[in-house]
Parts: C-alpha cells; structure tokens; sequence
C-alpha cells in the first residue's frame, strides 16, 4: 500500500566526499529496523519521531539530536498524526576517526557515542550548519563544518568504547558463540545467495529457532534482516558506482528493481534512483513536495 500523506524527503552528498545528507518531513512512513555503516547524526526540527535503540523506545522532538553509531540498529516513526521534519547526515567511520585522532594528537579508534537521544543546542546548531554546508556545496566549507559539528558533539555528549551488535561490529573475545558467528560469517560471505533458515540451523548446531533468539541478541536484528542489511549496503555502494536501480538489484540478490525499491525506502527514506540522483550531483525533488515511498 503506498503512503499519500505529505511525506517528503531530499537527499544530498556533499561534492568530492563520502558525506550524505537527508531532510525529511514524514507523517506515515515508518522505517524498518535497519542501521547504517557511517555515524549518523540528525536534528528533529518539529514535531516528533520515536523509535527503539539499544533496548529501549526513545524519543526525539523540535530541538533533540539524535547519534547513531556505525551498525546500530535501529527504526523509526511520528510519534503522532502530525508527524516530523528532520535532518541527518552520514559521515564515514574513517573521517571521525581521522578528526578526532588529529585532535587528540593520537589514534583513539572508533568513538560510540553513549546517549542516541541528546537535547543540546550547541551540538544541534552545529549539525544545522553542516546540514546547510552539504546542502550548499561547497567543498572546504563543508570539511570545515564537518570538523567542527564532530568535535562539538564529542565535547558535549558522553563517549563509551565499546559494542556488542551491528552489521560489521567485533566480537569481543569469548563473548559470541561460535555457531552465530559461523552464520553471520556465511550470510557476510554470501548475501546474495538465498540461503534456508534449515543451512543457518545446521551451520550453527542448534535449532532455527535457538539460532533466531541468540543472533537478535547479539547482533540485533535477525538473520534474515541482516542479510538484507548487508544486501542494501552493496546496493547503495553499486548505485554510488554508476549501476542503475536494476543492475543493482540483480547483482545483490533483490528479486528484481522493485524489490530493492520497496525495501531502500523502508531502510532509507528515499528511492535506490533517487539515492543514485543525488551521488552524482542531479536536481532532487523540492522540498514539501508530496512523495509517495514504497509500501
């Protein structure tokens, strides 16, 4: 069923860099548990948005910044009928690290940031001047405020080191079972493939639905979204390399276009055509403008 509230979304990536943003009115739509391989650090501008983190329900309203660390899974929605408009931008692992290792004159590794859900008007002018950086297009401008919206969020927010879940998180030692992490190692290794539940039960030596149970817990989601995790992200980096929305679906395992569409908006907020637009520098759709997503 396709959504006809004003849901609109308009998507960027800033010239000659990785970084990506996203604005976003949505009334009806409602995002998928999925996460993402970039930091990813947005403002509510109005209204309100929930979604789960880490276990818990959260709530983001006019004013809060919300930070989500590289493969943390996560979903999302209004909070009410009238719905929310936000920013968001994704900003590579590597460029982080690089910022903050510079600042702090060594390698500090991956930083996670402890709190999802932050109202702290500093680090939300500072990500509203980088989201305006990206929007307008001019390259050191936007290198400029990248590094200045990182330090100020790592200023202001509470940092922890380390992570038991995601699409690309390390285990930590003894700490995964071994059978998960064999399935998790195959559905990486395959994910194009269709692959049975019955497979994934004999690789890890346990029932499919002992396997289901220990694989939320440790990666937070199941294995079945996982591999469409994983499916997405080789998509979005075929459309990044020039594919067009069928090629990349056919090469990832999606059924066919249609397919990949249905689950890139529910994942994204956007279309895989409109993704591949916006990389290469075409017109995105104006803002306000009602946008059916795929149902």
């Amino acid at each position: 069923m396709e959504e006809r509230a004003r849901d609109w979304a308009r998507y960027w990536r800033a010239p000659g860099s990785s970084i990506e943003l996203m604005r976003a009115h949505f009334e009806t739509h409602r995002y998928h548990r999925h996460s993402h391989d970039t930091y990813s650090f947005g403002v509510t501008e109005s209204g309100a948005q929930t979604f789960n983190c880490r276990g818990a329900k959260r709530t983001s309203a006019a004013g809060m910044v919300m930070a989500f660390n590289p493969d943390e899974p996560h979903d999302g929605h209004a909070t009410d009928a009238l719905g929310f408009t936000y920013s968001i931008v994704y900003i590579p692992d590597a460029e982080v690290i690089e910022i903050l290792g510079d600042q702090r004159g060594r390698s500090t590794g991956s930083p996670l940031f402890a709190e999802p859900v932050m109202h702290d008007r500093a680090a939300a002018d500072a990500l509203r001047r980088l989201s305006a950086a990206v929007a307008g297009g001019q390259r050191l401008v936007v290198e400029e405020t990248r590094d200045a919206a990182i330090r100020t969020l790592v200023r202001r927010t509470p940092l922890r080191t380390s992570m038991a879940f995601g699409v690309d998180a390390q285990p930590e030692v003894g700490r995964h079972d071994s059978g998960v992490l064999r399935v998790r190692d195959l559905l990486r290794a395959e994910y194009a493939r269709e692959i049975g539940a019955d497979e994934l039960s004999v690789l890890a030596g346990c029932s499919r639905f002992a396997l289901y149970r220990a694989f939320v817990a440790e990666f937070g989601m199941s294995p079945g979204d996982y591999q469409r995790q994983l499916r997405l992200r080789a998509a979005r980096a075929l459309l990044a390399d020039g594919l067009s929305p069928a090629e990349a679906a056919a090469e990832t395992g999606f059924t066919d276009q249609a397919h990949l569409t249905r689950w890139f908006g529910r994942c994204y907020g956007i279309t895989p055509a409109r993704y591949r637009a916006a990389v290469f520098g075409q017109a995105s759709e104006p803002a306000g403008r009602s946008r059916a997503l795929p149902a």
